[in-house]
């Protein structure tokens, strides 16, 4: 490739003037490979060319990041301070991009930027140092490209690994047990200012409404409530009351309506499960500690990131959750 000066003026280029925005056409390209990428990517949770395989978490915005400094360098030399400025602008507006065509939504663009901006960074740095020490940019280019492809239609086949983990919280409440027990049991008319400060929530998915408890042929049961038609059951497995107090998750076909969730954090679904969950409750003088426990379930190609993130997530709903329950008991004691 044919070294030119060592600039990232924009607008001009060996000292001739190029049109306004210029600068953008690299990121706009790198962008483009990605949302291409990502429409042959768009098979069910499970199927060959799922958007959450690791051929495609991978190796997307590693092309994206390799377009755009390829198609960057064809221009002009770069630094090594673009490679990584580009790279990451990019695949931020290939996520953008996979957004405004309605291919993510919130919660999965708002989980998946941070992975992507720093292998998108990783892939425009190889492409980088290809560049300028090979004369074969352009085929290394082309293997990146088709790498994701190949292995997308050999990947479905491999079983996903499990990871069950487990978050716990614990606060002090000023209310006797009793009263926390039928706060936890029923509660109503949740308002989005009491819960929606938790993380989760603030990225898309729709806030809880409420949780009550009836009696069933086969037992108690919790109907949880939330936004855009969302709604669940937990299964009473253990009530001591006003001490100990255990359920198991159970989610339905239409618990989910359309587009309220993306595929791939469904609960329940293909990637992510949450399992059961427990509250113990322990009188503290005038005080009770509120403890809950819950264990979930990730099967990604990416557990050392999926399973981390999602621990924070859910530890973060869990204290809001207490915090809620804190604040509904000390007003009725």
């Amino acid at each position: 490739m044919t070294e030119t000066p060592n600039t990232d003026n924009p607008e001009s280029v060996g000292g001739r003037k190029h049109l306004p925005f210029t600068w953008l056409i690299p990121l706009l390209a790198g962008a483009l490979a990605g949302v291409a990428l990502r429409l042959i990517f768009s098979g069910n949770p499970g199927a060959p060319y799922a958007s959450a395989m690791g051929a495609f978490i991978y190796l997307s915005p590693l092309f994206v990041g390799a377009v755009t400094v390829y198609v960057a360098e064809t221009r002009q030399r770069r630094t090594w301070g673009y490679y990584i400025r580009a790279s990451f602008l990019a695949n931020l507006l290939y996520v953008s991009g996979t957004m405004l065509v309605l291919m993510e939504g919130l919660v999965c663009a708002a989980v998946v930027l941070p992975l992507f901006s720093v292998l998108g960074v990783v892939g425009g740095l190889i492409m980088g140092v290809i560049c300028r020490v090979t004369n074969w940019p352009k085929h290394a280019l082309m293997s990146i490209g088709i790498l994701p492809v190949i292995l997308g239609s050999v990947e479905a086949r491999l079983p996903l690994p499990d990871r069950v983990g487990m978050v716990e919280r614990t606060v002090t409440i000023n209310a006797p047990p009793g009263v926390i027990w039928k706060e936890i049991l029923n509660a109503t008319d949740i308002r989005p200012d009491e819960v929606g400060r938790a993380w989760a929530y603030r990225i898309g998915v729709p806030v809880p409404l409420s949780g009550v408890a009836k009696t069933t042929p086969s037992g108690t049961v919790r109907r949880v409530t939330m936004g855009k038609g969302i709604y669940f059951d937990q299964v009473i497995t253990r009530m001591d009351e006003p001490n100990r107090l255990s359920w198991a998750f159970r989610f339905y076909p239409d618990s989910f309506p359309p587009h309220t969730l993306d595929d791939h954090v469904v609960i329940g679904g293909h990637y992510f499960d949450l399992i059961d969950a427990s509250y113990t409750l322990v009188p503290n003088g005038s005080s009770t500690d509120l403890r809950v426990q819950m264990h979930y379930r990730v099967s990604t190609r990416f557990n050392w990131y999926a399973n981390p993130l999602a621990r924070f997530l859910l530890g973060n709903v869990e204290e809001v959750n207490l915090e809620y329950y804190r604040r509904r008991s000390e007003s009725k004691s």
